[in-house]
């Protein structure tokens, strides 16, 4: 043990610490750190990246460089842990400092990027170990509250699939704008469990309601819409998982296209002010079945618009990190197993958005839709899962290839190597917020709409696969499927 650190130990001392970020936030940790001296940290000193801080103090602790100096400075300190305290930094710099402390075998904490913050105050408490997401941060969403306030406040909000990872996190968003009820329609019970307990303990002020059912079954939807009476519906609830529903298109159809049309036409006759589908980049030139019954829906929630008083809006956006059934979860669970971690392609990418951002620009899509929009979500760059699988095992202690391998298993059936934002043929129209923007997409023939639907309601109720899939093509012109259909296998048949 060397001098500095015994002197440290002896002074009561249990952990020395740098502290990354010389701003607001980085003055609020240091400011408990100082007032609460039986934690026994001892901050050695802070690192910014604004050069005219340098060599100043907060708190009587020196900024001693940038955090491209970091690497140095913790082969100079007895550092035990590095706090991270820039809620507003991008990626790019918070890999920089956990790549600085882990080629020292340093600890790193950070503080919650600041739309996952929910009050301006910061502490030791709100303190976490870095995620994979906040190797992707960009910059902080910038939402006009006040918007969003005028449509949420103190009225009564339905969120369908609300337990889910997209639909609860727009349920505590919803929570901070002071509703009347949050009612959530969710068929998953244990989830719907376990979101009520949360939302009672978080946000004790707002009533939640918690309702089970299928938004395929009519009666049912009708019976909530009756009973509450909803001024706003986020509509999250659908089948999403691509490869799943290559092999249920008719399950595909009925939830993500009749269930959206069943819950569309109760918000109409109860007259809900707002009515916002949640969407994906997969109904963009879609090779899925999935896709293709977002961009139905899509087409559904357009359609009503032209026959309601209630605004109908669209809002698409690509994947959520940590979202259910997505990659991190997944490749968590390969690393804990000594792997290897599975990837479908060395080249494949995809566009990543934490779930609380694309939640905020989701509310934020609400209050600037008019009405028949189908809203893009701007995504940022794409992201190699490759680089994903990589960041993950390092993470959890290991070094890709040689503690952990990385494997490539190809495509599954209806997977694009590259997801699309826009279609090539559609432009975009700019909105008064610069992350969000209107697609101009081709209209359809409404006549053939509505005669293609009743005929694709009916072939799906009667399980009747390759009618469904054919009429899906009619249906959304755009989705041509890159393989053969996934079959069913029949039991007793040859594989």
């Amino acid at each position: 043990m060397c001098r500095n650190l015994r002197s440290l130990m002896s002074r009561g001392v249990k952990k020395a610490v740098i502290v990354a970020g010389a701003g607001d936030a980085g003055a609020m940790i240091l400011k408990e750190i100082h007032k609460h001296t039986e934690l026994g940290i001892k901050v050695l000193g802070l690192v910014d990246d604004d050069r005219t801080k340098l060599g100043k103090e907060v708190y009587g602790a020196r900024i001693l460089g940038t955090t491209e100096d970091l690497e140095d400075i913790i082969k100079a300190h007895p550092v035990d842990e590095v706090i991270i305290a820039m809620p507003t930094a991008p990626g790019s710099t918070i890999r920089r400092i956990v790549n600085a402390s882990n080629s020292q075998s340093v600890k790193t904490t950070i503080l919650p990027a600041i739309f996952e913050l929910v009050s301006g105050d910061v502490g030791i408490s709100h303190l976490r170990d870095v995620q994979v997401e906040d190797l992707l941060r960009r910059e902080p969403v910038r939402i006009a509250g006040d918007e969003i306030s005028a449509y949420l406040d103190h009225k009564r909000i339905l969120v369908t699939g609300g337990a889910g990872s997209i639909g609860s996190e727009i349920c505590r968003q919803v929570a901070r704008f002071q509703p009347d009820l949050i009612a959530v329609f969710e068929n998953s019970e244990n989830n719907l469990y376990r979101l009520e307990l949360e939302m009672k303990q978080k946000y004790p002020s707002v009533t939640f309601v918690p309702v089970i059912g299928s938004i395929q079954d009519r009666e049912r939807v009708d019976q909530v819409f009756a009973r509450l009476r909803p001024h706003v519906v986020f509509h999250a609830a659908a089948h999403k998982h691509v490869p799943m529903m290559e092999y249920n298109p008719c399950e595909a159809v009925k939830n993500n296209v009749f269930g959206t049309k069943t819950v569309a036409e109760a918000a109409d006759r109860y007259r809900v002010e707002r009515f916002v589908l949640i969407s994906t980049d997969k109904a963009v030139n879609p090779t899925n079945v999935m896709g293709a019954t977002k961009r139905a829906a899509e087409m559904v929630v357009q359609y009503m618009n032209e026959h309601s008083s209630t605004r109908f809006i669209s809002v698409r956006f690509g994947n959520v990190l940590g979202s259910d059934g997505s990659v991190v979860p997944l490749f968590k669970k390969q690393i804990a197993e000594g792997g290897p971690v599975t990837v479908t392609h060395p080249d494949v990418t995809r566009y990543f958005m934490t779930i609380p951002e694309a939640c905020q620009l989701v509310l934020q899509a609400g209050a600037i839709g008019e009405g028949g929009e189908v809203m893009l979500l701007d995504m940022g760059e794409p992201t190699k899962i490759k680089d994903l699988a990589e960041d993950l095992i390092r993470f959890s202690g290991y070094e890709p290839g040689r503690d952990i391998e990385i494997t490539y298993i190809g495509l599954r059936p209806g997977e694009k190597l590259y997801e699309e934002l826009l279609l090539d043929e559609e432009n975009t129209t700019a909105t008064r917020h610069e992350k969000i923007y209107i697609a101009n997409l081709a209209k359809y023939d409404v006549d053939k709409f509505t005669s293609v639907l009743a005929e694709l309601e009916k072939e799906s109720h009667e399980g009747n696969e390759e009618a469904v899939r054919l009429m899906l093509g009619e249906l959304v012109e755009t989705y041509h499927p890159d393989e053969a259909p996934v079959a069913m296998v029949a039991a007793g048949t040859d594989s």
